[in-house]
């Protein structure tokens, strides 16, 4: 049964090279027949060999803050002609195992469980939308509901993976990836305070998928540069050998 892999780039904030090195891991560690869909309104320096379809429509008030509410057009029916098991993964993922368990995992629709340390245990729920998987056109509630409620739902979630974890979770259909699966680089990579002075970052045991949300991106991994001086990173050779 072949399967379906997309992505989104919008804006400038990614060039893309982060495009065709997430195709490149995707042709490596997906053995089934699939698709690769790249949604973007600006295709130049895209691989030819990558399919290309427009950004789905996100109606959205011109000049809200970026918070992932794009990613939520992945949902409308007929979208690019998409159907069947349809896997979701952000540019700047590095995958570095085997994706056919994302696809065998049983499940409604399956997120990562967020990173964040802190949350109240009312909302442990809650997922990175990073890597998501979903039935194509399975789900046309979401947006139709996003688009009718958006002011109550700006004022109760501060971004889409929120609303989007709330949308599936009082469904009862939301499932988490394996904890081992997709793993945080900042959270779960880096060694923490002096220790990052000397040692590189590892790659822990049973990961399939490294998230870089936030800083360091996959480019500021290799060369060592954290984005904070709180953290202190080592050039990180694996990153490259894996993002290519």
């Amino acid at each position: 049964m072949s399967v379906n892999v997309i992505c989104i780039k919008w804006g400038n904030k990614y060039g893309p090279h982060y495009v065709n090195r997430l195709r490149s891991m995707v042709r490596r560690h997906l053995a089934r027949p699939h698709r690769f869909v790249c949604f973007t309104e600006d295709a130049e320096g895209i691989e030819a060999d990558i399919e290309i379809h427009p950004l789905p429509e996100v109606r959205l008030p011109d000049g809200l803050p970026e918070r992932g509410w794009g990613k939520l057009g992945t949902f409308h029916q007929g979208l690019a002609g998409l159907d069947g098991p349809t896997l979701f993964l952000d540019l700047d993922v590095v995958v570095v195992d085997a994706l056919d368990p994302f696809f065998k995992h049983p499940g409604e629709f399956l997120i990562i469980r967020d990173y964040k340390p802190f949350r109240a245990p009312s909302e442990r729920y809650v997922g990175n939308s990073s890597v998501y998987r979903f039935e194509a056109g399975a789900w046309p509630g979401i947006i139709a509901h996003f688009q009718e409620n958006f002011a109550q739902i700006r004022e109760n979630f501060r971004n889409e993976q929120e609303y989007l974890s709330h949308y599936v979770h009082t469904r009862g259909k939301l499932t988490h990836w394996p904890e081992t699966w997709c793993r945080s680089f900042k959270k779960d990579c880096m060694w923490k305070g002096p220790l990052g002075l000397f040692r590189v970052p590892r790659i822990p045991e049973g990961a399939r998928i490294i998230v870089f949300h936030g800083h360091p991106h996959p480019d500021e991994a290799i060369e060592g540069r954290s984005g904070s001086w709180k953290r202190a990173l080592r050039p990180t050779p694996w990153v490259a050998e894996h993002w290519r």
